[in-house]
């Protein structure tokens, strides 16, 4: 029977009486014989009809209708029989097809539930009574090496009950498959619904725990020891297939097992193998000798193994040596070997200049000495190297120093009246700078001469202007050697390359010839001094300081006469009152600000011709009078 053949809705069987055919003469029926058609009613199956002979008893001895009905008896009991069983099949048939119309197909299950035979609200309602304890039970799954699991509420999954039994289906109407669902069962998925968020974040929870970085296989060492790293294959989740799998069943009860995808390692086992048994062990089998000039060093195993290492290059283990741990090792053994050169100095020990004669400094070339290294620790003896040596010239030589011209004072300056703890920062800083040399053509950097100021380079906390208030910082009261520095290039007639005047006037500096200075806590320059030595000699710069005063005095040779030319105070501003800060507050009277113009006037040397003018514009701010909260009078 066709498989998408439908059966009528009803089916009872119909029974149609024909009239009584006539004998035909000479034909094979008997002239008392009567054919009934018993027809099904014809529907959407068109069954055939069957076709019954009914007989019935002739007058006896008649010995011709006895033979017949003889001959026809033997085919209709049989015949009978099977009309009946059609029968009864229709008939239980329509009637399985009455009792079960609406309900769950038979033998469905749903995540091991089995709800076949069911009404849809009996279905949903045992489902929810075993499956929805289990919903939110973690759900157990396996990736690869990995097992864990996962609290499916966090990942915003849920079941849609109705379209879970929805997708069973109806009961079939096709009689086999009615028949067939006896024996046997059909599992229904379920439906999952997910918040995309939630879902989205659980997946990359998953990864993060699931995915693996391959072990790549390698040479280590423990002590004197080496060892051999095995190699292992990592692994990644396969996202979309593993969330399809998640989706269909998280629901059932049983571990997942979720697909990943294998990385492969580049090192094999062999490689590693090579490595240690050619490589490792043989370079930490004894000790390397390194003869020095007037002394040897010994790189002990210990100390080999710590400069060695492998990368993993085309499938190979490739030693690399760390010169720099090589040399802590055996450079301590060599230090006696080596002498650091030293640049000339110019002092000021008597008053005037001296040069201190420079010395050339004698080092291990350490990349040359280690080369032949990697081949050494591979022998069994003759482990020995040989330290190459350079020799290293002064950057300054006696003969450099000598020939600078610095002969000569050609500018100095002093200022005075700074606070004890002020001047405890100015002779730190004094002490740095003196003695420093400028070639020709270079440019002195306050800040980057001295680097950070802080209290590990003997720096004390002092007063600053912090904000156009005072204030206190480690440091404070450079400004004042750096206006003293200042002036001293300025009548030297050195070049300048950058300053920086105070915000407001401060009475003990010159006013439009003054400077500040400010690094960060880290020691980066915010605000710097720096002047250019745009002279064809070269420029010693010489600090003397008292407990009172600092002195700066540049020496070279003389090419100007420096005269300073300051211009009336215009445009005042009159100072506000203002509160300090919370923190180290320090009232102070105000003082009006204004503006001023100096300028430099430089004569040539000799002959007092004026070679150039050059002015300058300073605009100081008023100084405020400073209150601290809780000192006013009102």
């Amino acid at each position: 029977m066709p498989q998408d053949r439908q059966w009528p809705e009803s089916h009872a069987e119909q029974t149609d009486v024909l009239p009584v055919v006539p004998a035909h003469p000479g034909g094979g029926h008997n002239a008392n014989e009567v054919t009934q058609h018993i027809a099904p009613q014809q529907g959407a199956h068109d069954f055939p009809t069957q076709q019954i002979a009914v007989t019935p008893p002739g007058p006896p001895g008649d010995g011709a209708g006895e033979q017949g009905d003889k001959g026809k008896g033997r085919f209709r009991k049989p015949m009978l029989i099977g009309g009946a069983v059609v029968g009864v099949l229709a008939v239980a048939y329509f009637a399985d097809l009455l009792v079960t119309s609406g309900d769950v197909p038979r033998g469905v299950i749903v995540a091991g539930v089995e709800v076949g035979g069911l009404s849809h609200s009996q279905a949903e309602e045992k489902l929810r009574s075993e499956l929805e304890p289990r919903l939110t039970q973690p759900v157990r799954y396996t990736a690869g090496d990995v097992e864990d699991s996962f609290d499916p509420r966090e990942a915003g999954l849920r079941l849609n009950w109705t379209e879970t039994l929805d997708q069973a289906g109806d009961q079939p109407l096709n009689p086999f498959t009615r028949i067939g669902s006896f024996f046997s069962d059909r599992e229904v998925g379920v439906v999952t619904e997910a918040e995309p968020n939630q879902l989205e974040n659980a997946m990359t929870g998953l990864k993060n725990r699931v995915n693996e970085k391959p072990v790549e296989g390698n040479v280590v060492f423990e002590g004197a020891t080496a060892k051999a790293v095995e190699p292992k294959d990592g692994q990644e989740l396969d996202g979309p297939a593993a969330q399809r799998r998640i989706l269909g069943g998280w629901a059932s009860g049983t571990p997942l097992n979720l697909p990943v995808q294998s990385t492969p390692v580049t090192i094999t086992e062999e490689a590693v193998q090579a490595a240690l048994k050619d490589i490792a062990e043989p370079a930490v089998a004894s000790p390397v000798i390194v003869r020095g000039e007037g002394a040897d060093g010994t790189l002990e195993p210990e100390e080999i193994a710590a400069g060695l290492s492998f990368a993993a290059e085309d499938g190979k283990l490739v030693p690399k040596i760390d010169q720099k741990k090589i040399v802590e090792g055996v450079g301590p053994d060599l230090a006696g070997t080596e002498k650091e050169g030293k640049d000339a100095e110019i002092v000021f020990d008597s008053g005037a200049p001296t040069v201190v004669p420079s010395e050339d400094g004698n080092k291990i070339k350490w990349d040359v000495t280690l080369k032949p290294l990697l081949e050494i620790l591979k022998k069994d003896d003759s482990r020995e190297l040989t330290a190459e040596y350079e020799k290293k010239p002064a950057e300054i030589t006696t003969d450099d120093a000598n020939q600078l011209g610095v002969k000569e004072v050609i500018g100095e300056f002093t200022t005075g009246g700074f606070k004890p703890d002020s001047g405890v920062n100015i002779r730190t800083v004094a002490d740095e700078v003196n003695g420093a040399i400028v070639k020709p053509g270079e440019t002195f950097s306050l800040n980057n001469h001295t680097g950070p100021r802080t209290e590990a380079e003997g720096y004390v906390p002092a007063g600053i202007i912090e904000d156009g208030a005072p204030g206190e910082a480690v440091g404070g009261g450079i400004s004042q050697f750096a206006t003293t520095l200042y002036n001293a290039y300025y009548f030297a007639g050195m070049k300048d390359a950058g300053h920086q005047e105070h915000s407001y006037y401060i009475s003990r500096y010159p006013e439009g010839r003054e400077a500040t200075v400010f690094q960060n806590p880290d020691g980066s320059s915010v605000i710097d001094i720096a002047f250019t030595n745009d002279s064809d000699t070269g420029v010693a710069i010489q600090t003397v300081w008292t407990e009172s005063d600092i002195t700066i005095k540049l020496w070279g040779t003389k090419r100007y006469d420096v005269e300073s030319v300051t211009g009336d105070r215009t445009n005042f501003v009159d100072p506000e009152t203002k509160e300090g800060p919370k923190e180290n507050c320090h009232e102070s009277s105000g003082s009006p600000g204004f503006t001023v113009t100096d300028t430099r006037i430089m004569r040539q040397a000799g002959t007092g011709n004026v070679v150039s003018e050059e002015s300058r514009t300073v605009k100081y701010n008023p100084q405020n009078n400073i209150v601290c909260k809780g000192k006013r009078g009102d």
